[in-house]
């Protein structure tokens, strides 16, 4: 199966969706798309739905290519998904552990407290087997890849907790390659994209393609879909926790309110009968 996938992802997969501190002034040529989240705003929850379909396509398209060092099979247990079925996952990887008694490291299958295992042993390697640069870890990406949306939109965005700037762009990128426009020259190796954050064109090719990654539940299987599944799983991925986060401070604004309310009683009763 490793080998299937690994002959389905480009080779060329290597400065996906930004290349970190590169990032240039003037880029990305095109705003990205505004997509209507189900996390959006400070009420939006997860659709598990779509996690566990973003889930299959990081597994079918991108694990190739992309380490995701920080999640462990046991947190995608918030997805939906029995212990049962994680385990089958995790039996599919194979993580290095040791040393054993004779001090040498070893292999064996991963279990739930395992994280996602790198598909190379080093950066080195995954530069080297990727046209010199290695593919990001997608562990923290959906919050690592923030692009500004001006004045004033910055303003009403503290208000509505907007946070869907990295999934908006990872959307827009995996969407967005197309033929350059007449005048505009791409480096052999390269491929145009106008909602690329550090350059009109990059080294990763077009990575998802329509029917590539079947799904059980009856959804497009388009890059479109396939777009939109996979970005909102990186989010989770980025911020599992979210959920409790605005819960959390729903709960504490209503907190806030009742005790200014009551504070505003009390000074008034205190001082009803004094003379000002």
């Amino acid at each position: 199966m490793k080998k299937l996938l690994a002959s389905i992802v480009p080779a060329a997969m290597a400065l996906v969706i930004g290349a970190g501190s590169a990032f240039a002034a003037g880029y990305p040529i095109n705003k990205p798309r505004e997509i209507d989240w189900s996390f959006a705003g400070p009420f939006g929850t997860f659709d598990k739905g779509q996690l566990q379909r973003g889930l299959k396509v990081y597994v079918e398209a991108c694990s190739a290519c992309h380490s995701m060092n920080l999640v462990a099979f046991r947190t995608l247990e918030d997805l939906g998904y029995s212990e049962d079925q994680l385990k089958a996952l995790a039996a599919n990887y194979e993580v290095e552990d040791g040393p054993n008694g004779e001090g040498e490291m070893f292999t064996r299958t991963a279990v739930l407290s395992d994280h996602f295992p790198p598909p190379f042993p080093n950066q080195e390697a995954a530069a080297y087997a990727n046209n010199g640069a290695a593919p990001p870890d997608f562990s923290l990406l959906a919050k690592a890849r923030y692009v500004e949306r001006g004045f004033p939109q910055f303003v009403f965005d503290i208000f509505t907790g907007y946070n869907e700037s990295g999934p908006n762009y990872i959307y827009s990128l995996l969407t967005g390659y197309q033929e350059p426009p007449a005048g505009v020259e791409v480096p052999d190796g390269a491929h145009y994209n106008p909602y690329f954050i550090a350059g009109s064109a990059l080294a990763m090719a077009q990575p998802i393609y329509d029917e590539q990654v079947a799904y059980d539940d009856g959804s497009p299987e388009t890059v479109d879909q396939y777009a939109k599944d996979v970005s909102a799983f990186l989010m989770w991925a980025a911020e599992p926790h979210m959920e409790e986060r605005k819960q959390t401070g729903f709960m504490v604004i209503i907190f806030l309110a009742i005790f200014a309310s009551l504070l505003f009683l009390t000074k008034k009763s205190v001082f009803a009968s004094k003379e000002h």
